[in-house]
């Protein structure tokens, strides 16, 4: 990749930042292993991780193993602790590899560090809660940034016309844009949807998509804490960080029955609510939904996603078509069988490639080769919005087309957060119990 003048980073650049550093207390004790001069080469790419989590810090694992003359170069996250774990782990992984070429000097803390950080990259890595993806995406895309993003791309409406906005914009400049529905690069997924584009099972008529277990962390209230913080540290219970688990989680089913058949449905109807998990600790989100999402030829795809312990867990995807039938799941699985059940394809690859790396791997390749992807940013908005129909109708209880979706100007996530002091955007009543969407009252959330 070749470098223009005002690219070249070197350490000098970065002291302006060390002021800030030391005056917010930001001590990072195990950083002096990787706190040396920073040496571009051409031919180098800088990458920068927003979102410290373990999502952000394992897809920075990816990045760097992608290609040797990937750099991870900066970090940015809200939370210092969070940002310290993440390059605890970076460094005992790395050490004194110079492709962990983050200083002290970019490290970025605040809300507003996601554009310092940005700034210093030629890829960025979008891993925060996804209520802000809509926010730093554009950011990235207006600054001619490369992007991997995880899903979903956003939780509310006004966020995926963002989204859209800012990937026209990204299609116009030849950004790269990939998004974290891995499934896509997984060669198990990727062999089967070549046999039903070939004709394998007919025409795909229905479908049964699952995302069912017994639900994720959770994390205590500190009473130091500001309601925002908590809210942000919770951030799986709130729907404008989460957008529930529909979508966070059970994007991924969803997003491939829209690959499978070949089209994104027409309308969602269904119906959902908290059973198990609907204690002061679970926020907003349901416990359970179930969805019947109808596509434009007629084909009907029945969408379960639970979040209830004890249960039956499964997290799969089978289609019925005109001419035979297809399951799949994430273990490098997929079977394609006739109507009387004689194998016609079996897809079993315990070795296949981890496809988390493989996402990372095509898009570094696309940019040193200087080719173009652009259909992760599709899917991603497809996918996004599948997930925020469904969730439109369980909390409904109505029937939503994707037309009335889109028409929709649900906004849920504040703009121009600044610090934990400023307010949230929903609070607890006097038993601690945040507003819960109600099917029949709710409209279109």
């Amino acid at each position: 990749m070749k470098k223009q003048q005002n690219h070249i980073i070197n350490r000098r650049t970065f002291l302006g930042n060390s002021a800030k550093i030391a005056a917010a207390g930001i001590i990072f004790n195990k950083l002096s292993a990787t706190t040396k001069k920073y040496n571009s080469w051409d031919g180098e790419i800088r990458v920068a991780l927003v979102g410290c989590g373990g999502r952000g810090t394992g897809a920075a694992i990816q990045a760097i193993a992608s290609d040797r003359d990937v750099r991870l170069v900066a970090i940015a996250d809200v939370f210092k602790d969070q940002a310290q774990s993440c390059l605890d782990s970076l460094i005992e992984k790395y050490g004194d590899s110079e492709q962990l070429s983050v200083l002290k000097e970019t490290i970025f803390i605040g809300f507003d560090a996601y554009k310092k950080a940005i700034d210093l990259a030629d890829v960025v890595i979008l891993t925060t809660p996804p209520g802000f993806r809509p926010q730093h995406f554009t950011y990235a895309v207006e600054n001619n940034k490369h992007v991997f993003m995880e899903k979903p791309v956003a939780t509310d409406i006004v966020g995926i016309k963002k989204v859209i906005d800012a990937g026209k914009l990204a299609i116009k400049k030849k950004l790269n844009v990939v998004v974290g529905l891995q499934r896509h690069y997984q060669r198990s997924y990727r062999k089967v949807k070549k046999l039903i584009d070939r004709g394998s099972v007919g025409r795909i008529i229905s479908g049964q998509v699952y995302w069912n277990g017994a639900g994720v962390w959770v994390k205590p209230r500190n009473p130091q804490q500001t309601e925002l913080e908590y809210q942000m540290r919770n951030w799986y219970y709130f729907n404008w960080l989460c957008g529930d688990h529909i979508v966070e989680q059970h994007i991924h089913n969803l997003d491939v029955a829209n690959w499978f058949i070949g089209t994104t449905p027409i309308s969602a109807q269904g119906m959902g609510g908290r059973e198990i998990r609907n204690g002061k600790d679970h926020g907003q989100i349901f416990d359970h939904h179930f969805v019947e999402f109808t596509y434009p030829k007629g084909q009907v795809i029945s969408s379960q996603c639970r979040h209830q312990p004890g249960c039956m867990n499964r997290v799969d995807e089978v289609f019925q078509g005109s001419q035979g039938n297809v399951h799949v799941h994430s273990a490098n699985y997929g079977l394609i069988q006739s109507h009387r059940g004689r194998k016609l394809y079996l897809h079993d690859g315990e070795n296949d490639i981890n496809p988390y790396q493989q996402e990372h791997n095509e898009l570094f390749a696309a940019i040193k080769e200087g080719k173009y992807l652009y259909k992760d940013f599709q899917r991603g908005v497809n996918s996004t919005l599948t997930a925020i129909l469904g969730r439109m109708a369980t909390y409904s209880g109505q029937k939503i087309t994707w037309d009335e979706a889109l028409l929709s100007n649900l906004d849920i996530v504040p703009n121009n957060l600044t610090s934990f002091e400023d307010n949230a955007p929903v609070y607890p009543d006097k038993q601690g119990k945040y507003p819960i969407p109600i099917p029949g009252v709710t409209k279109f959330i």
